[in-house]
């Protein structure tokens, strides 16, 4: 039996030699585009780091330059990039050293970068995807005027076996995987979007219903911005929250967090957690565990920017009894089971302080279940802007000159 089937395979390979040559010649193309952003990204940092950056350590996109003169900041995505610093010299010569290496495009001051558009003001930052919103509706039909003032309706429980499966599963994905990305600056879409990326297997004529209503409200709702403070103390602020047994069918808690930078809210996430707790208290402990990754992250990325964060981060809660379990205040027993986020959060002392913040001023409630009409504007207004406390000396405000840069498909080669 062996025998006949190699002299089986003989034959077929004698006889499909054509094919098979295809087929290598695909697995090298294949393998080529596989490697191809790897090759390119390796390229770009072997030609910045030359011009004296140096890869951050926190994010492998980020090329930090300190001089006498200043720091300058280099972010690229795939490529396109954003310079921005202290030094106009500098930048001017970084663009020049780029643009005998690539094909390069200047496209001058920061107004539009991969789908958001950025305005500036006296007073700070307006970052909005109206652009992209409005593709966004074009591409699901949307033709008429028909808005929602909230994106999901009051106490909707949905669930694996709502109703008839939707015919066009793939045109659900779209939807959902545009959201996703516009909830890049649209906050108030979070806890939707999250509930309803949980139906992109199999949705069903029900859960579309439902997308379609979050695309109503954005068809009214289409200009709203984010909007970043121009402030001279930059200090972080974060608060977290969770919902306990958020989803019956699993009966998994949901953490959500947002972090605020000098009042401005630069963090926000909406996320089910990963195991079963037992109480409302352990479902906080994780989300406050979730939230310190955060800003420990963030800390980091600050001091790349030059920015010092000397004092810990604020970190607000409205469960007394997570707390206690942070500051290891009750017994081993009761928390041995969660130990890794107990362990974890008593290990930020000195990163983050825990304070204690009543429910009805807890931000992130938001984030965690579907608000009434009154309630979603007020938190809405709430997360615009938070007044963040300024201590009375101030320091130095920092300007930055910021240009984009934006790289073409086809890069020059080196002679």
């Amino acid at each position: 039996m062996p025998f006949l089937m190699v002299s089986c395979m003989r034959r077929f390979i004698c006889s499909h030699r054509l094919g098979i040559l295809f087929l290598r010649v695909w697995f090298v193309v294949f393998v080529a585009l596989f490697m191809a952003p790897r090759v390119w990204f390796q390229r770009f940092a072997s030609v910045i780091t030359a011009a004296g950056f140096s890869a951050s350590a926190h994010d492998p996109a980020l090329f930090v330059h300190t001089s006498c003169r200043g720091r300058t900041l280099l972010l690229l995505y795939v490529d396109d990039m954003i310079i921005t610093g202290d030094d106009p010299q500098f930048i001017a010569f970084v663009k020049a050293h780029l643009s005998e290496q690539f094909f390069m495009s200047d496209l001058g001051p920061l107004r539009y970068f991969l789908g958001i558009e950025v305005s500036s003001t006296h007073e700070g930052f307006y970052l909005s995807q109206k652009n992209y919103i409005q593709g966004l509706l074009d591409r699901a039909s949307i033709t008429d005027h028909k808005t929602e003032e909230t994106p999901m309706e009051l106490n909707l429980h949905l669930s694996a076996t709502d109703g008839e499966l939707f015919d066009d599963p793939t045109r659900y994905r779209h939807i959902v995987g545009s959201l996703v990305y516009l909830g890049a600056t649209r906050r108030d879409i979070s806890y939707s979007v999250h509930i309803l990326s949980q139906f992109v297997s199999a949705p069903t004529q029900l859960h579309y219903s439902h997308l379609f209503r979050v695309l109503r409200y954005l068809c009214g709702t289409m200009s709203r911005r984010l909007f970043l403070l121009r402030s001279s103390y930059l200090q972080l602020q974060a608060y977290s929250d969770a919902t306990w047994v958020s989803d019956s069918s699993d009966r998994r808690s949901l953490s959500a967090y947002c972090v605020f930078l000098s009042g401005s809210l630069i963090a926000w996430k909406t996320k089910k957690q990963t195991a079963v707790s037992r109480s409302s208290t352990e479902a906080e402990l994780r989300a406050m565990a979730l939230v310190m990754a955060e800003v420990t992250w963030l800390r980091w990325l600050l001091a790349d920017f030059g920015v010092s964060v000397s004092i810990p981060t604020p970190l607000l809660t409205d469960s007394t009894g997570a707390i206690s379990i942070a500051r290891d205040l009750v017994k081993h027993e009761l928390t041995k089971h969660i130990g890794i986020d107990a362990y974890y959060t008593r290990a930020q002392d000195g990163v983050v302080t825990l304070r204690y913040v009543p429910s009805e001023l807890q931000l992130p409630d938001f984030l965690t279940k579907a608000q009434t009409r009154d309630q979603h504007r007020r938190k809405r207004k709430d997360l615009h802007h938070h007044h963040h406390q300024q201590p009375d000396t101030k320091k130095k405000q920092q300007k930055l000159e910021g240009c984009n840069i934006r790289s073409e498909k086809r890069r020059k080669r080196i002679q």
